[in-house]
This record gives C-alpha cells, sequence and structure tokens, in this order.
C-alpha cells in the first residue's frame, strides 16, 4: 500500500513530467476511479491549462494549475507514471493525462479503492482534507505530542489513525515503533514525554530515509527487510519476531528490543 514515501515520489513523477505543462487532453479510460465529477467535468475543468508545482499531504497528492486542483489518493494499489502518448497501455491505467505535446501523465490502479477528486477551489481542497491530521513530514514535536497523549487506544493506532498523523501505514509505523523500543500494544496515553521524543526523533529519521528511497525499504538493517521472511528474526538482536494484529492490521515486532509495555 503506497505510504507517505510512495506518493512524495509521485508527488516527484508529478513534477518532473508535468510542471509547467499545459494539459492538452484529459483521456478518462474508466470513470470507476473518479468520485463526485463526472469524466466530461474533468476534462472541461483541466483541458488547458497548467499543471503548476504540485504538493503532498499525507497520502493525498495535490495536482494544482492555478485554478482547480486534481487531488489523488493511491489507495493499496495505485500509482502515477510518466508516458509517452503512444506507448501501449496498461490493463489498469485509468486516467491519462496528455501534457504537452510528448509527454502522458498516467493514473494507474489495480484495485480501485481511491481515485480522484476535482477541488474547484482552496476551500474545497481543505473540505476534502478536513479530516486528515498534520503531515508526519511537518508535524512539530509540540503537535506529535498533542495529537498522541490525547489518543487513549494503542500507540500503533494512533500513528495509522489519518486523523491523528497523515502520512504513516503499516509498514512505517512497525518500523518506527521497532527502532523507538516501543511495543506496539502501548497505550498512546502512557507513553513517557523520552518515549514520545524517541518516537518522534526515529520516525523524521525513517521518513527521511524512505523518502529517498521513494519507498518503505526492505534493506537488511530493516524491521521491513525482515517481516515478510517465513522464520523473520529481528535484524538488531536476531530474536524471533512476533506477529500479532493491531487495529486489523498484522503487526511485526521484536519482544527483546520492544520489551515494555504489556
Amino acid at each position: 500500500m503506497p505510504e507517505l514515501p510512495d506518493v512524495e515520489g509521485f508527488r516527484e513523477v508529478l513534477r518532473s513530467c508535468a510542471r509547467g505543462r499545459v494539459i492538452r487532453h484529459v483521456d478518462v479510460r474508466d470513470p470507476g476511479v473518479l468520485h463526485g465529477v463526472s469524466a466530461r467535468r474533468l476534462r472541461d475543468a483541466l483541458e488547458g491549462r497548467r499543471f503548476t508545482e504540485p504538493e503532498r499531504h499525507g497520502k493525498w497528492l495535490l495536482a494544482r494549475t492555478g485554478g482547480p486542483t486534481l487531488v489523488l489518493h493511491f489507495g493499496m494499489t495505485g500509482q502515477l507514471v510518466c508516458a509517452r502518448p503512444d506507448d501501449a497501455y496498461e490493463t489498469h491505467d485509468r486516467v491519462l493525462f496528455t501534457v504537452g505535446g510528448d509527454r502522458q501523465l498516467r493514473y494507474r490502479d489495480q484495485r480501485k479503492l481511491q481515485g480522484l477528486w476535482l477541488a474547484d477551489d482552496d476551500r474545497d481542497t481543505a473540505r476534502l482534507l478536513d479530516r486528515q491530521g498534520p503531515d508526519a513530514l511537518a508535524v512539530d514535536r509540540e503537535e506529535f505530542d498533542s495529537a498522541l497523549s490525547a489518543r487513549r487506544g494503542s500507540v500503533k493506532t494512533a500513528l495509522i489513525d489519518q486523523s491523528v498523523l497523515a502520512g504513516l501505514g503499516n509498514l512505517l509505523a512497525d518500523e518506527i515503533l521497532w527502532r523507538a523500543g516501543l511495543r506496539p500494544t502501548t497505550r498512546a496515553s502512557d507513553l513517557t514525554e523520552a518515549d514520545r521524543r524517541r518516537l518522534y526523533t526515529q520516525m523524521r529519521r525513517t521518513l527521511r530515509s524512505a523518502v529517498s528511497a521513494g519507498r518503505v525499504p526492505p534493506r537488511d538493517s530493516w524491521l521491513t527487510g525482515h517481516r515478510d521472511r517465513p522464520d523473520p528474526t529481528c535484524p538488531r538482536c536476531g530474536t524471533p519476531l512476533r506477529r500479532s494484529r493491531t487495529a486489523g492490521r498484522g503487526t511485526v515486532w521484536c519482544p527483546q528490543c520492544q520489551g515494555n509495555g504489556s
């Protein structure tokens, strides 16, 4: 599932492929990915406009045009691809934006769990994002502490709740908690100031590395690089990793390195 680093990578695809280019044609091959807008209205609103500097908030990508904003969410299987107009279509290419004369931005998604919205103005954009918490890459320490200390559930549940922090998903949450030495089931409200400081520091470090890689990288030195092995062990201490479920999500953790809490 695309998380913040993946969407930051899609932002770079949009910027390098389409920024400053006129949207010459919008081809909606599957209107099932459109939300609250018809294919005709999408074409009428965007054709002839020019993509400006894109933005990201959490897992949402904002493709601005100086007028309406195209808002994209990638669900579990979505991606953004830069192609040429004469390149063969992939089966799951849902919406194509021909920009300039030689490039085509393609929204590709197999499962179609999210999709595209059209925001007419900044107020409309804010309405679409009004349930999102602060962006996990931009949140300051004070906001972070305030968001976590107010939660009654587990710290992992808080981290993956987009209304608390926008952008973290299952892989990132497990990776950050492992690095911070905190058990996923620890109550967020029970974290000490030192716990929250360590968690914030490790979140920032993990996100910076993952954004540079364009994904949550399955490196040998990362928990992510071990979690899907048949008999996974902790890359730090060699202890067999535990598997459980938190907030309905598969959770991997080390009972030795994350030995706090219950």
